[in-house]
């Protein structure tokens, strides 16, 4: 099918603008033109310097012509960002190179040596444009990819009937949680919302989509953020260590990639067992093994990634990477086409039937349809529009099979212009889904069900029980403070106070512990003596990680006024003790340490268990 997109233009060298992978994509495989930015031309026009040495630019044999016009693309913007020393002449030839090679059949790009001065010769020698245009391109496929292999992946789970308790994941709000892991769950529930068909067969290949799909998803981020930093970075001279730090943030994708394939293999070979049709499910299984990239192939592709980073050929690295990245697509395609025809139960050896004016097929189909989710119901819908109405007048037969397996490929292959219609549904029915939009808890907080409220509350009726035996009387402040009260109490940790917006007038801010507000309402209240117990949540604006919350219990017991010496002490270290046997809490130790900056004596007892220290301040 010939590409009926109109193409775009890329302007590089604007004021202010920046180089992306999708533009560099785009130019890459003649999706659009380059055009430089005329302010920047004229601000190149100013430069006179004098050229003494001959350069031609050139590439290795081995490169792709994707990859040759990507690191053209990226060396025109270098060349344009390092601005001073440098003429219109070279920005001209490259652009007109790019320009005229659109075609995809055009050959690669050559050019003639030419004079060049020492500024340009720097930029032409040091920059690493052809590392940054390949990384560009395994950007903006990988970012694709990761979308697409995640709706594929929804499809097989209905078509292998398989159990969805693996996405039955959530954000904890701890810090801890894998969110990617979470996100890809969360999708793959939005996608088989409604579905009668998930949630009976356990597959492993389906239950490992989370944690493979999720990691692919994290190291692909990753790539993004390091590729949108190079593309728009200036040439350094006499820096070091490009090439091995390129080779680190891809590498990790090249392992991403050959898990995501082994899954995605697994799942297709599966989805073709799962076809009724045996007839169908022979030819297709012949032709799965002859024409999909095996897994040994696959091995094979990432030893070579293996060996250009032993080898510290790191160009080469990027290369092999972007190679095996297209068998994966390759793959994912495949596992595509076994779930698409498992599901519509079709031979794709045969024209499919029309539709119109027979009730009984529209019927069977639209039935079909209701037992698929919400979401892959539509994936299902456009596959089935975009195949169909490609085969063209392929006659019956193993040729149209070939010719479904072709149009599969071609579907989530990014150049073709039907890709970018799938793209934008799945990412459309993922971001509009219902399910994501479920309450969910805010990082560092934390719900607490019956169980956990049934233990709690009985400690706490005996930490309040042992205090009010030693005579303490409860005290309850507002969760909110003046902002003026809190702060300076805190030294630097004063930062983490959560401010409240002023709606009533006043500056507030939720409380940060327990001891400011009750040192208030001693102060307010003229009190020179209270002996008072308090057990409530207090706030803290911190990044959560393990054990560290921003809503958390604090449990206090003051005595304030003026006693005999040590006696509050000795009292404070005989109602832990109290509490710390009536809560059985297991054997424990009393320890004494003095407090740095403090000439009073404070007192804590650790429990054997590590995470748990307590701390009792003389007041």
């Amino acid at each position: 099918m010939k590409d009926s997109r109109a193409l775009s233009v890329v302007t590089i060298g604007g004021k202010g603008s920046s180089l992306s992978s999708a533009s560099v994509f785009a130019v890459a495989n003649g999706l659009a033109q380059v055009r430089v930015d005329s302010s920047a031309l004229d601000k190149l026009s100013q430069n006179k310097p004098s050229c003494s040495e001959k350069f031609q630019i050139s590439f290795a044999k081995w490169l792709t012509r994707e990859e040759v016009r990507a690191y053209l693309v990226v060396l025109l913007n270098k060349l344009l960002l390092s601005s001073t020393g440098i003429r219109p002449l070279i920005p001209n030839l490259i652009s007109q190179a790019l320009n005229s090679g659109v075609a995809l059949d055009s050959e690669i790009p050559s050019f003639d040596a030419i004079d060049v001065c020492k500024e340009e010769l720097v930029v032409l020698e040091k920059s690493s444009a052809t590392l940054d245009g390949i990384c560009a391109i395994l950007d903006h496929q990988s970012l694709a990819l990761s979308t697409v292999a995640d709706a594929v992946a929804a499809l097989s789970c209905e078509a292998l009937r398989a159990k969805k308790t693996a996405f039955d994941l959530i954000d904890s709000g701890d810090g801890f949680t894998a969110k990617d892991e979470v996100g890809v769950a969360s999708d793959m529930k939005v996608l088989h919302a409604n579905s009668s068909f998930v949630d009976k067969v356990e597959v492993e290949s389906v239950s490992e989509i989370p944690k493979v799909h999720g990691k692919f998803r994290e190291i692909v981020r990753l790539v993004h953020g390091n590729t949108r930093v190079v593309l728009n970075s200036t040439v350094q001279v006499g820096e070091a260590g490009v090439g091995k730090a390129m080779a680190t943030t891809v590498s990790p994708l090249a392992l991403a990639l050959w898990c995501l394939a082994e899954s995605s293999w697994c799942r297709g070979k599966l989805n073709i067992d799962s076809i009724t049709n045996d007839s169908v499910k022979t030819s297709l299984l012949e032709m799965f093994i002859d024409k999909c990239p095996t897994l040994e192939s696959l091995k094979d592709n990432y030893r070579l990634v293996l060996d250009a980073i032993m080898g510290k050929e790191y160009v080469k690295l990027l290369h092999e990477v972007n190679a095996l990245l297209v068998k994966v697509r390759e793959v994912i395609a495949w596992e595509a086409m076994g779930a698409w025809i498992s599901l519509e139960r079709v031979d794709p050896s045969k024209k499919p039937e029309t539709n119109e004016g027979n009730a009984y097929v529209e019927k069977k189909s639209e039935k079909k349809k209701k037992g698929l989710g919400k979401g892959t119901a539509v994936v299902m819908q456009l596959i089935k529009e975009q195949i169909q109405s490609n085969l063209g007048d392929v006659v019956d037969g193993q040729e149209l099979t070939e010719k479904h397996a072709a149009e599969f490929c071609k579907l989530l292959d990014p150049k073709a212009p039907q890709f970018d219609s799938l793209l934008k549904k799945v990412k459309d029915i993922v971001e509009s889904n219902e399910s994501r939009r479920l309450p969910k808890l805010p990082k560092g907080t934390r719900d607490f069900a019956n169980e956990q409220m049934v233990v709690r509350e009985k400690a706490f009726s005996i930490i309040k029980s042992v205090f009010k035996r030693h005579g303490a009387t409860a005290l309850d402040t507002p969760v909110f403070e003046l902002r003026e009260t809190l702060m300076g109490k805190y030294g630097e940790d004063s930062k983490l106070i959560y401010d409240l917006a002023d709606q009533g007038g006043e500056l507030c801010s939720l409380r940060y512990d327990l001891t400011v507000p009750f040192a208030r309402y001693m102060a307010m209240n003229g009190l020179s003596s209270f002996k008072r117990y308090q057990i409530d949540k207090v706030y803290r604006r911190d990044n959560p990680s393990k054990g560290r919350y921003r809503e958390f219990y604090q449990c206090d017991f003051d005595i304030a006024g003026q006693y005999e010496t040590m006696g509050p002490d000795f009292e404070v270290v005989r109602i832990l003790t109290e509490l710390l046997d009536e809560l059985d809490v297991g054997d424990y130790e009393e320890r004494k340490e003095r407090y740095i900056g403090q000439s009073s004596e404070g007192m804590f007892i650790s429990k054997r268990f590590q995470e748990s220290v307590w701390i009792v301040k003389t007041q």
